[in-house]
């Protein structure tokens, strides 16, 4: 029994209370988060952190008039619970029933569907300012903090926000973390003021005009309710910036901060996986491997990554032992990409592990910066396709902006053996940007007859010959073909022609031109991503106003919110035996 939470329903219920019942109501919270995050997993560090200021921020604000931003809004959980879903926090049964981001959708207290870094700045300046330019009053409150202030955007917010002139109210929730550890001269600044509890005369937020205020201990719920009280309807551009510990409250969480900014469901008393997981190879793993390998013979190759070093595998110790050679660039994918640029022109052999979903905030260096210029850097692309997930967090739609780059070449392999052959490739040519995506998360081996190198033009895999159906499996859809194909064959004697395109952005005409020779009426593409601007259209449109007919299978261009795989390859007609009925339907007509 909560004392003091199960009081609590509405905002309401959390200004009546005291000082001391709010101080106490926090630790209940806490309590009740860890609980239910050991259910569901989620993001434990940043949320632990975060309880006391989001109890202060609606204790002294008054949402929703007053705008409360999230940055990347992983932090969220108290806020949701203290504006009307509390249920889904202290319910087991509802304990699925919110998203882990910020949702308009879900309540009136969510501003925005957040879920990438750095932008809630931005977005405080734009409410900001249409509240002024209508002559309204409320507060308009950022809260940033795990390594957002890296990204270019927050730089370019605070830019505008400490000229804006009116109310505006930055929390800089300082915990001395991103994912990892932090990197970069502004972290410098953070921790010089926080040594000397905000007085050092080196301050980056008063050299850009905000009013400063410092709080030392972020976790101590007095101190932060009077730092916004000060500020409370304030007529200028304020920073406050308090330090918090990530993973406050939970022993596990402090100590081993990295690993618990996000973890799947665990056993409270011993900190261990809820479900303990089958030792598999991965790509990530495989690629650390495969990098410190050749990193360790040939110092002009370097790692980077943009405030997600696990992505390429590179645990601490990875990092540790390659200091020159491995760049965690903070969260800012822009400049990675730009950075990698200018590596490669330098004579270095640069390779950029990113998400799928992050790779977006990347596009115009992707084209002005790097293909434009020819620069031989080797992109690696991990967590693509159709899965479950946060609708801000979406793998589908880097083959559709990234592979209609001019002189990228975007290399889908099939399974582990591919996937290093284009690799080795890419780190050894000096001629294109080269992107790979790899192809899921768990390693899978092939007999696959490998190229030597993988420059235009485009030359796919015959992997079976066969007569009136080609299937076109591109990248992680490979094995989805193979099984399409096999139930044609065992089920309808059709014997299909099966083919790896290996390439997202190029088509092998020859091949293309060659299969309505041999008898192929009807083409089939499959591709685990958006179809519009991806691969099967450009196959599709090769093959234009001829007889031969191409049937598309693909994700749907829509932004989809925690509904399963399988789900989503049900309703896009990706299960193989919706495929192989629209095939015989085709075939009929």
């Amino acid at each position: 029994m909560h004392k003091v939470l199960d009081r609590i329903n509405t905002l309401k219920d959390l200004k009546d209370l005291s000082r001391n019942e709010l101080v106490q109501l926090c630790e209940e919270i806490r309590q009740q988060m860890l609980l239910r995050l050991s259910v569901t997993g989620g993001h434990v560090g940043s949320n632990l952190a975060i309880i006391e200021t989001t109890v202060a921020l609606h204790f002294i604000f008054d949402s929703p008039v007053d705008k409360i931003i999230f940055d990347v809004s992983h932090q969220c959980y108290t806020h949701k619970l203290l504006t009307g879903r509390k249920a889904a926090y202290t319910d087991p049964a509802r304990f699925f029933s919110v998203s882990g981001f910020t949702d308009p959708a879900e309540s009136e207290h969510d501003i925005f569907s957040i879920g990438h870094t750095s932008t809630a700045i931005s977005l405080a300046c734009g409410l900001a300012k249409g509240r002024d330019v209508k002559g309204e009053t409320y507060n308009v409150i950022a809260l940033v903090g795990d390594g957002a202030l890296s990204g270019g955007e927050a730089f370019e917010g605070l830019n505008n926000a400490a000229a804006l002139g009116s109310n505006i109210i930055l929390i800089i929730n300082d915990n001395n973390m991103s994912i990892a550890e932090n990197h970069g001269g502004l972290y410098q600044n953070l921790r010089l003021l926080r040594e000397t509890d905000g007085k050092a005369e080196c301050n980056l937020f008063r050299a850009l005009g905000f009013d400063y205020s410092f709080v030392r201990d972020g976790n101590n719920f007095n101190e932060i309710v009077d730092a916004l009280e000060k500020f409370k309807d304030t007529n200028h551009p304020v920073v406050i910036h308090m330090c918090t510990v990530k993973g406050k409250g939970y022993r596990f969480a402090e100590t081993d901060k990295e690993n618990w900014h996000y973890m799947e469901p665990f056993d409270i008393a011993t900190g261990k996986l809820q479900h303990e997981s089958i030792s598999v190879e991965t790509y990530e793993t495989l690629t650390a491997a495969y990098l410190a390998n050749k990193m360790g013979t040939d110092p002009s190759i370097i790692a980077i990554t943009a405030g997600t070093p696990k992505v390429l595998g590179f645990e601490k110790d990875l990092r540790e032992q390659f200091p020159k050679q491995f760049v965690d660039v903070g969260i800012a994918e822009g400049h990675a990409v730009a950075m990698i640029s200018g590596i490669a022109k330098a004579g270095g052999k640069p390779v950029f592990g990113v998400s799928s979903s992050f790779l977006q905030r990347t596009y115009d260096q992707l084209s002005s910066d790097l293909a434009l210029n020819h620069s031989s850097a080797v992109i690696l692309v991990f967590f693509a396709g159709i899965g479950w997930g946060s609708q801000t967090h979406m793998g589908v739609f880097d083959v559709s902006f990234a592979a209609n780059i001019p002189n990228i070449i975007y290399l889908a392999p099939t399974c582990k053996e591919e996937y290093f052959s284009m690799l080795e490739w890419g780190l050894n040519q000096m001629e294109h940007p080269v992107i790979i995506r790899v192809p899921g998360v768990e390693a899978v081996s092939r007999d696959v007859a490998l190229l030597s190198e993988y420059s235009y033009p485009a030359k796919y895999e015959m992997v079976e010959h066969g007569t009136t159906v080609a299937i076109l499996a591109l990248g992680s859809f490979f094995g989805l073909g193979e099984r399409v194909r096999g139930q044609l064959s065992a089920e309808h004697g059709i014997h299909a022609t099966l083919i790896n395109p290996r390439y997202a952005s190029a088509l092998d005409q020859t091949m293309l031109n060659a299969l309505p020779e041999y008898g192929h009426q009807l083409i089939v593409t499959l591709e685990d991503g958006v179809m519009d601007g991806g691969f099967g259209e450009k196959v599709a449109r090769f093959y234009g106003t001829s007889y031969v007919k191409v049937l598309n299978f693909g994700a749907k261009k829509e932004f989809v919110n925690h509904v399963t795989a399988e789900e989503q390859y049900f309703r896009y007609h990706l299960t193989p035996e919706q495929i192989v009925s629209d095939i015989l339907k085709e075939m009929k007509k």
